[in-house]
């Protein structure tokens, strides 16, 4: 897919601005705090429901305003050649309104699914050394795009937990407690054996990223954390042991909201041993890994969203980067204040600089 406009109202520093970006390589140049950011993010609120610096409430409407909004329109490759579609979102924090190609959208998660962008931005070491919440996120978020079958087992299991949860606060008898385990283990199984097979893709266009952008990592593979002890017992049985513990603390100990994934790299016992610049390549190695993922399974590229990409990787690897994007044929938004060091050298695709200045936007003269 690539954009081919994109309105942001009321969203930061932006009363109202409006980007024709073209299809290759889009470049967002400014000082530090003119907004560059702010049109990632608000690429990144169509595809996820949220910034990746908080909850639309958080500072992401603009000051004095009750909402925000962001509008997208894009081709795809259809049944009949390429296809237009457009997007809309007015965010006023705890309330949202959205169509999706002049239809009205019921649940965000449908906007979502329509729009794919994949983001690497200073929080995404994350993904390696945060909480495997991050971890999960990411799963479950490509899973979301490519299985269709994913999101409502998902969504049972995470409707089962919250019961479950809610009996356990109120120290509800086990005969209460016993339908809402079934419940689990039937949805359970379900995502899990999904998060398995997805990762066992996931991780031969990691290593194919991996020993192209980064082999000094040495990347060996991926290892699934299921949430229970699964080499030792069923799903149902980890319900069953935990159950007396779970009642004293209120909540649900084991299961795949649980989970959490691994990547085994060559002469690193773990994540903890990594430096914060090899967290960043990893990281960026599995974001472009799932890219390239989706790319296969849906017969199209996702928007590549690199935020202050030279300030989180050095030249060299700058340029690895681009240039493998480059070949991709993925569209591309990168902010920074000037042109990346790493661009020198990678003149093929197709360019348009904007320049980011006090809430505004222009195109400046392209890049040569």
């Amino acid at each position: 897919m690539y954009l081919t406009s994109l309105t942001i109202r009321r969203l930061r520093r932006f009363e109202t601005v409006q980007l024709v970006p073209v299809r290759g390589r889009n470049l967002l140049v400014g000082d530090n705090g003119a907004g560059k950011t702010s049109v990632l993010e608000a690429l990144h609120l169509l595809a996820y429901g949220r910034s990746f610096r908080g909850r639309p409430g958080d500072g992401l409407i603009q000051a004095g305003a009750a909402d925000l909004e962001v509008v997208a329109e894009w081709q795809e490759p259809g049944l009949a050649g390429e296809r237009r579609r457009r997007a809309g979102l007015r965010h006023a924090g705890r309330d949202w309104t959205a169509r999706l190609d002049g239809e009205d959208v019921a649940a965000l998660g449908d906007l979502c699914a329509a729009v794919a962008v994949v983001t690497f931005e200073p929080g995404s070491h994350h993904l390696v050394m945060g909480a495997a919440e991050h971890r999960r996120r990411f799963l479950d978020w490509g899973l979301f795009h490519v299985e269709q079958s994913f999101t409502p087992a998902w969504r049972r299991y995470n409707r089962a937990l919250k019961q479950r949860n809610a009996l356990l606060k109120q120290h509800a008898p086990v005969s209460q407690l016993v339908a809402w385990d079934q419940e689990l283990v039937a949805a359970g199984e379900r995502v899990t054996d999904a998060r398995v097979g997805y990762l066992a893709e996931l991780e031969l266009e990691i290593a194919r990223v991996a020993s192209e952008l980064a082999p000094s990592l040495r990347f060996q593979g991926l290892t699934y954390l299921p949430g229970w002890r699964a080499d030792q017992m069923p799903l149902a049985d980890a319900l069953l042991n935990a159950r007396e513990r779970d009642r004293l603390a209120g909540f649900t100990s084991v299961g795949p909201h649980r989970a959490d994934w691994t990547a085994e790299l060559v002469g690193f016992a773990g994540r903890e041993h990594l430096s914060r610049g090899q967290a960043k390549l990893l990281a960026l190695a599995c974001l472009l890994g799932q890219a390239q993922q989706l790319a296969q399974r849906l017969g199209h590229w996702p928007i590549i969203a690199l935020d202050d990409l030279a300030s989180e990787l050095d030249a060299d690897h700058q340029a690895k980067v681009l240039s493998w994007l480059e070949r991709s044929g993925a569209q591309t938004f990168i902010t920074g204040t000037a042109i990346p060091a790493g661009l020198t050298g990678t003149h093929d695709a197709e360019t348009r600089m904007f320049h980011v200045e006090h809430g505004q936007i222009r195109v400046t003269e392209p890049y040569r």
